[in-house]
């Protein structure tokens, strides 16, 4: 398709000059658009295809980035960063140095604030209101929200909090679920009409005045028909709940319906305090495939868009985990699982479908997954958290006081630890260690491969205790090494190559570069040992000290912050056992880790073989330093 439209908005001010045909031929050029980029480089297709109606709307009739349009998660953000002057490079997106696949800061004035997690949106948007108001500033600040985002606790917090406050902001209900019942919805779009129309408020107020004339019945009269509209309401209006909350509630909207959208955005920047509008979408909107099968295409591969054929993936670390928790599950009637709205996502949806009576989704509840897990514990039941390692930083506090503190045999399934790839900063699984190390009773593993995954997760289940299991985004590497033989323990790694001029210590994927690097230095004459260590807590403190004494200079590799992470860990132990050997330390920077190809994000964080080479040789040019009960 000739983007001829396209091409000439440069900014959200080219709408106005649109006409309402013209924006209705420009949704469709931007759908092509959206579909052809994310063929190619993979993105979030379903949920930005569905608010290409909704996006135009909202530019057209506010004034960004004056006027603040926030994103929740973000990952709807393509249609929103293609009108606002972004188009020429949108072919870059989620690729290394190009667009982000969510709201960024520095990319753009009309990105408000990075958004990637979910929930977040109506909280900025109250802070940026208050924060108008306190300046006397006049514009308008503007929270999209999905409908299985506003379930999340954060969210309705925020929505008690604004509503309280009066404060004038509109949030917009993007709600995508697959349909909503005719009757119901055909009698809230009627009564939305009505409540909506100023000449409501008019009549309802004459009505008032007129009754209240009657001598003794007008009052009676009155309250009765009061009483009538709010049962009503309450009955057939899905926005009492709103109501009761503050706000004026505007809806259900056809979220595709771009005139409507406008007037209804138009109608809702003249009322004073909090408006929500409630508009329905559709996931995958104009693309078979996605309207078709929308969790499919939420978040995907390159795929061809002609057919909507997704490649075959290889096996990855979240199918072998899937597998195994049914197999365990089957052994095991006290095994339950639990998410926060990822069932496919985490590789649930399996022992969702053959055990339904233990397999609870909590929604975008990452801290209620985890208080009720510790509450399963406490009855007998073995629960399993599924949930990806950025996500689990939102339950921090529920990790500490409901489950450490107590003990309780709570196994974490931490899937995406490490580096992920294209979704940038807010998805690296790079602080899970460090968050979670220092927490008493805690222990922490990862395994090297799927056989260790297996075999972790049947540990973890026997385990007294909680228990975080970490493991990687996509497919295991494989590793030029035999099984070692060495017996799956709490707190034991195993020696993968001996050596004796260095030892590499790590765990999970780093030991694929760790046996390459080995291989390299053997070959210009250095012996090292490569050790997989297996848990980040407790560490093999003997084996640690056995390289240590023998070899006198460690490294360390990572894919994770250095601060408080599994080198830290290591220094730990040394420094505990009187022993300073030469070290050095290859993980991750004080910094957030972009987007872009994982291989290539790995070079970028000098976690390649080639680093643990030139590492190696440093540490050989230095010589051995002793351990301090030598020196002594």
């Amino acid at each position: 398709m000739d983007n001829k439209l396209l091409n000439r908005i440069n900014c959200p001010q080219d709408l106005k000059k649109l006409s309402a045909e013209e924006l209705e031929l420009l949704a469709a050029e931007l759908r092509q658009e959206v579909l052809t980029v994310v063929s190619e480089n993979g993105g979030h297709l379903a949920s930005n295809l569905g608010v290409v109606e909704l996006t135009l709307a909202l530019h057209s009739v506010y004034d960004s980035p004056a006027d603040k349009i926030i994103w929740d998660v973000g990952h709807q953000c393509y249609i929103h960063k293609l009108l606002t002057g972004r188009r020429r490079e949108f072919s870059t997106l989620r690729r290394f140095g190009g667009l982000s696949g969510f709201p960024k800061t520095a990319e753009s004035p009309h990105d408000i604030a990075e958004t990637g997690h979910s929930s977040t949106s109506i909280s900025v948007a109250m802070g940026m209101a208050i924060a108008r108001d306190l300046n006397r500033d006049n514009y308008s600040v503007v929270a999209v929200i999905g409908d299985g985002s506003l379930g999340g606790g954060m969210a309705l917090e925020a929505l008690n909090c604004v509503g309280s406050q009066k404060l004038d902001l509109t949030i917009i209900l993007n709600d995508n679920e697959m349909s909503i019942s005719r009757n119901v919805g055909g009698l809230s779009s009627y009564f939305s009409r009505v409540r909506t129309d100023p000449k409501y408020t008019r009549l309802s107020e004459d009505l008032k005045f007129l009754l209240q004339k009657i001598p003794a019945v007008g009052d009676s009269v009155y309250r009765a028909a009061e009483r009538v509209k709010s049962s009503i309401k309450y009955l057939l209006v899905r926005g009492m709940l709103f109501e009761e909350l503050g706000f004026t509630y505007l809806g259900p909207i056809d979220g595709h319906n771009i005139e409507a959208l406008q007037k209804i955005l138009r109608r809702a920047k003249s009322y004073r305090g909090p408006v929500l509008i409630h508009v329905v979408t559709k996931k995958g909107k104009g693309y078979g495939p996605a309207e078709a099968q929308p969790a499919k295409f939420h978040g995907v591969s390159a795929f061809d868009a002609k057919t909507g054929a997704v490649p075959l993936a290889s096996r990855t670390y979240t199918d072998v985990f899937s597998d195994t928790i049914c197999a365990l599950a089957e052994k095991d009637p006290r095994i339950v699982a639990i998410t926060a709205a990822m069932p496919e996502g985490t590789g649930l949806s399996k022992f969702a479908s053959k055990y339904p009576g233990r397999f609870f989704d909590v929604g975008i509840a990452e801290q209620h997954a985890v208080t009720m897990a510790a509450g399963m514990a406490r009855a007998g039941y073995r629960p399993v958290v599924a949930i990806y390692s950025t996500f689990l930083q939102r339950a921090y506090d529920q990790i500490v006081h409901d489950v450490c503190l107590a003990n309780l045999p709570v196994v974490f399934a931490i899937d995406r630890a490490g580096i992920v790839g294209a979704d940038g900063e807010t998805h690296q699984g790079i602080f899970d260690i460090a968050m979670l190390r220092h927490i008493p009773n805690m222990t922490i593993m990862m395994p090297k491969d799927f056989t260790e995954l297996r075999a972790m997760l049947d540990l973890c289940l026997k385990h007294k205790g909680p228990v975080a299991l970490r493991y990687p985004r996509g497919s295991a590497s494989s590793l030029p090494v035999a099984l070692s033989g060495a017996p799956l323990a709490v707190g034991k790694g195993e020696v993968l190559r001996d050596g004796k001029d260095l030892a590499i210590l790590g765990m999970g994927p780093t030991l694929v570069s760790a046996l390459q690097a080995q291989a390299q230095l053997h070959s210009q004459g250095i012996s090292a040992a490569v050790i997989n260590l297996r848990f980040a807590k407790p560490l093999d403190q003997e084996l640690i000290e056995k390289y240590a004494r023998r070899c006198g200079r460690l490294i360390t590799i990572e894919e994770h912050v250095l601060d408080g992470g599994l080198g830290s860990a290591v220094l730990e132990a040394c420094s505990a056992r009187g022993i300073t050997p030469a070290t050095k330390l290859l993980g991750i920077k004080d910094w957030f880790v972009p987007h872009g190809e994982p291989q290539q994000l790995r070079e970028l964080c000098n976690l390649a073989a080639a680093d643990i080479v030139a590492a190696a040789r440093e540490l050989m040019s230095r010589g051995k330093i002793h351990d301090r009960e030598n020196k002594a």
